[in-house]
């Protein structure tokens, strides 16, 4: 056992003492711990709901603390689609991992679940302890990130003991996955938008409510340019929504792909960005059979300003280019501008959003964080020149493509052999 697994399990055994010690105090008491851990909740009938059960899973029950807590991370993620929504789907799929995982006799281990964790942050640049504190800072537990790695960590185990060994790939098949690499072609979108701005909870749960019946009674491009021109602050509203071609390559990966799985005339589930929920409907879509593979990076600027349209105003009429705001910046907090060079795949959704419809000098103040505006401008956006694919790594990808196809199809038949049921 590493030292680092040996730190994490005493600091886990201090948590359990400090929780042994709450538990005797008396149940006001135990209420009022629960609001500074930041439940928020105004009174036992609160809190009781809070641990009610959602939903059950066979012989489990997914609460609706977990749901909320899911929700609040999958939203920090920049994950696309409903947070609730997808939170209670993702909830529902792990009782059934782990109780597929204790039918098949398997487990992760603590160093397994550690290894999960640190992989997981490394993608966001942090140590697990860091990303922790981050998390926490905005009411997201601990426990919720380890819940959500571990579950993912022993679905991996199963998957591969059920199928690793049952799947290969041809020296043939190699040959046309890098002959289809070589003939890929560039896809332009045409889509609407319906923004729908949000600065609390209670607007965010309203706004949610509101996206949702859109989502599901809107068809067509008239119904919903009507729904954007009455219901969307965006400045498309008064056209509708309507937002020009762009290549399907300037947007966030998930979120590309989740409008890329819209039919003409269809209006996706709400996404939830940083300020706002937002419905598209996908009008059509094109191939640039002159185009090249491409994959973009970008490289954007991000100021904090103040919330005043004067001086938004004057830092506009002021800079020209990213580095221009190195004077608008000179003696402010050096986190107050900040300069990002990124694959445009893999920038978070609110902020991918914005860039798509940005050209190279362009910004915008949609976004806002801590109080501020945030001065967001596309400094530019190119071509990344890829290395040459190898063939070991197209064999590893198409191996893993299988094994998430045969993953899938599992996860189905257990959700389709289980009872799911609400209280």
């Amino acid at each position: 056992m590493t030292d680092r697994v040996r730190k994490r399990r005493a600091q886990t055994r201090g948590i359990k003492e400090r929780a042994a010690e709450v538990m005797t105090l008396s149940f006001l008491k135990l209420q009022a711990a629960a609001l500074i851990a930041g439940l928020a909740l105004s009174g036992v009938a609160q809190a009781e709901n809070l641990f009610a059960p959602r939903i059950f899973v066979n012989d489990r029950v997914v609460t609706d603390y977990e749901v909320a807590q899911r929700a609040k991370f999958l939203e920090i993620l920049g994950a696309p689609g409903d947070p609730e929504e997808e939170a209670l789907k993702a909830l529902i799929e792990d009782r059934l991992r782990q109780t597929e995982a204790e039918r098949l006799q398997m487990t992760a281990s603590d160093e397994e679940v550690l290894a999960g964790m640190d992989e997981f942050s490394a993608r966001a640049n942090l140590t697990t302890e860091a990303l922790v504190v981050e998390l926490e800072k905005v009411d997201i537990s601990a426990e919720t990130y380890r819940d959500f790695v571990a579950a993912g960590v022993v679905w991996r185990k199963v998957i591969q003991a059920k199928y690793a060994g049952l799947i290969s790939v041809s020296e043939s098949e190699i040959d046309q996955a890098l002959a289809s690499a070589a003939r890929e072609q560039a896809l332009q979108i045409l889509v609407s938008e319906l923004v729908i701005p949000v600065q609390s909870d209670d607007e965010k749960a309203a706004a949610l409510d509101l996206a949702r019946q859109l989502s599901a009674n809107l068809s067509g491009e008239g119904s919903f340019s009507a729904a954007a021109k009455k219901y969307s602050k965006s400045p498309t509203a008064s056209n509708g929504g309507r937002l020009d071609w762009m290549p399907l390559s300037n947007l966030p990966g998930e979120l590309g792909a989740k409008i890329l799985s819209l039919s003409p005339g269809e209006v996706s589930d709400p996404v939830v960005v940083q300020g706002a929920v937002v419905l598209f409907m996908l009008r059509d879509v094109a191939v640039d059979k002159s185009a090249k593979p491409v994959v973009v990076t970008v490289k954007w600027a991000d100021f904090l300003v103040a919330d005043d349209a004067a001086e938004i105003a004057r830092i506009r009429a002021d800079v020209d280019t990213c580095y221009d705001l190195n004077g608008q910046a000179s003696g402010l907090p050096e986190d107050r501008l900040t300069m990002t060079t990124e694959l445009a795949s893999e920038v978070p959704s609110d902020v991918g959003m914005e860039l798509a419809r940005l050209d190279p000098g362009e910004n915008t103040v949609a976004l806002t964080r801590d109080g501020y505006r945030r001065f967001i401008m596309l400094c530019s956006r190119e071509p990344t020149l890829e290395e040459p694919i190898s063939r070991d790594s197209v064999r590893a990808g198409l191996t893993n493509q299988r094994i998430e196809a045969m993953a899938e199809g599992y996860m189905e038949e257990l959700r389709a052999a289980a009872v799911i049921r609400e209280p």
